[in-house]
């Protein structure tokens, strides 16, 4: 564990006109780690998530998923890649458990039922899993896509202020499913502020301010 590269970038960065909202970064993480960046409101965290994780096409740089080029090689980079952005992104057709079975058949998951059941009872979904997202709260919308990543297989997960609407419980849940993901070597990048969550749940913390990384840990 530890010694392979799973997410990397290269001089990434994404401008707007003139505004910088992310200055030229390089990064990586190895499998089996989890990193907590954390910074103010406007420090750029959710534009760096955003590019790697293919929402937002960068200014300058180069992402690689397993060593597969975000961008030259999206469908392979991807397939190992999930990312859970800070504003709930759900079909508003769909039901939570009809959201389940959607990445089920979009990434060839085998073992569904199994997998459902198991993150609908972490996050203490099942009784909502046939309600559609207008009619969940905004912490259960939350937990509805925070629920999406953990249907199938994935080598880096990026979460986007994933604790911002959750309860104690919940987030509880989460932090258990990510250790469990870490201990299987996935590579995790967590954009939060919540400095607690970050202590108890990173191998390492980064700091983020003015669109630059500027503490490693």
């Amino acid at each position: 564990m530890g010694t392979k590269t799973l997410l990397e970038a290269i001089n990434l960065s994404r401008s707007y006109g003139g505004f910088i909202a992310l200055n030229e970064t390089n990064l990586s993480i190895s499998a089996g780690r989890i990193v907590a960046l954390l910074g103010p409101n406007g420090a750029g965290k959710s534009t760096l998530l955003k590019c790697l994780g293919g929402l937002l096409a960068p200014t300058t740089g180069n992402i690689y998923i397993e060593g597969f080029d975000l961008y030259l090689d999206e469908v392979e980079a991807k397939k190992r890649l999930a990312f859970i952005p800070d504003a709930p992104l759900l079909y508003p057709e769909l039901t939570v458990i009809e959201h389940h079975r959607f990445i089920a058949r979009a990434y060839s998951v085998t073992d569904f039922e199994n997998r459902s059941r198991s993150v609908l009872e972490a996050f203490n979904l099942t009784d909502a899993s046939y309600h559609l997202p207008h009619a969940l709260s905004r912490g259960m919308r939350q937990k509805a896509a925070l629920s999406l990543a953990f249907i199938r297989e994935f080598s880096v997960l990026l979460l986007d202020e994933p604790t911002t609407s959750l309860d104690l419980e919940s987030a509880a849940a989460l932090k258990l499913l990510l250790l469990r993901h870490r201990e299987r070597g996935a590579s995790i990048l967590i954009a939060t502020h919540d400095p607690i969550f970050a202590n108890e749940i990173s191998d390492d913390i980064w700091k983020m301010e003015r669109g630059s990384i500027t503490d490693h840990g």
